[in-house]
């Protein structure tokens, strides 16, 4: 029902298709459900992306008197934002406040928090292509939660690391980026 009020943008766009671009339209109009008891506003925003048959198309239900680039904008970012509290919740597992004092929970809830922001420092780090794009629970479960065997010879101490997750080589070289880091300067 919706795609009929944008029918006229559901069509290829006269012209050869870019091969770099992405095209954005946006639209706005008024639209009833059946369960609603007024109609609300909705703007729809269309992307031809190069190379693809068809457009890609989200609707978003508002009440905000804003421009439409805006308004898609803001509810992006909304979304990107329950993402990183939904992975808070799954990889660090925050939510887990069971100790019987109000306190204990508040120091507890304040590690989860480091813990989070030290795994969103990783991401942030000049990391191999190869786990670039890792959510933070791959960043935990494959990269802190290893097997590692400690092997004492008679002048080194080695650890041999599982390479379930990542080869010895990546591992290297992440440890290289986190090495590469200047400490903050010291104030005078």
């Amino acid at each position: 029902m919706l795609e009929e009020k944008i029918s006229h943008q559901l069509t290829r766009p006269v012209g050869r298709p870019s091969k770099t671009k992405i095209k954005r339209f946006y639209e706005v109009f008024e639209y009833q459900a059946a369960s609603w008891s007024k109609p609300r506003q909705v703007v729809a925003k269309i992307e031809w992306y190069p190379g693809d048959l068809f457009p890609r198309v989200g609707f978003v239900v508002t009440n905000l008197p804003m421009e439409p680039e805006w308004i898609i904008r803001f509810y992006n970012q909304r979304g990107t934002a329950e993402q990183h509290i939904k992975e808070g919740k799954n990889a660090i597992t925050w939510t887990r406040l069971s100790c019987k004092r109000f306190c204990d929970n508040e120091v507890r809830l304040q590690l989860h928090a480091l813990a989070y922001n030290l795994g969103v420092f990783l991401q942030g780090l000049d990391l191999p292509e190869e786990v670039a794009d890792w959510s933070l629970t791959s960043i935990q479960s494959r990269l802190i939660k290893i097997g590692a065997k400690v092997v004492r010879h008679a002048r080194k101490i080695t650890f041999q690391l599982a390479e379930v997750a990542v080869s010895g080589y990546v591992f290297g070289r992440i440890l290289a980026a986190i090495r590469a880091l200047k400490p903050p300067p010291r104030p005078a």
